[in-house]
């Protein structure tokens, strides 16, 4: 499977309230939404959760390996692991070394340099 967008089978249960997610191919694979739209966006999101540092994946189960009740409704969810490890990176620490004159502007003007540093890093590689 690419290390980039999975791909797994999600089922989803209504109740008077919610609809609940089950990602059978995933151990804690458990979520809900308040409808059915919102439920496959609860379910791409906690893909990406349980995958996040994960660099072997599951293989999604075969259709026909997966059994519903009456009540349940089978969909495929896409999930773009490398976007969401993009969007939801830990932040590290790191000790950069920059002018004295710009770190006292910095100071001065109240400047987020681990922000600046980040815009700048990101504009440089494209993202």
């Amino acid at each position: 499977m690419d290390k980039g967008t999975v791909v797994y089978p999600v089922i989803l249960k209504p109740d008077d309230k919610y609809v609940f997610v089950r990602v059978p191919d995933l151990a804690g694979g458990y979520t809900q939404g308040n409808d059915s739209l919102d439920a496959i966006a609860m379910a791409q999101d906690l893909i990406g959760n349980l995958l996040e540092d994960c660099e072997n994946y599951p293989r999604p189960s075969e259709p026909q390996q997966i059994k519903l009740a009456d009540d349940e409704t089978l969909v495929y969810v896409s999930t773009d692991i490398a976007a969401f490890r993009q969007k939801y990176s830990k932040k590290v620490r790191r000790n950069i070394s920059i002018p004295e004159y710009l770190n006292n502007i910095a100071k001065e003007k109240g400047t987020n340099v681990s922000e600046v540093t980040t815009e700048a890093l990101k504009a440089k590689y494209g993202f």
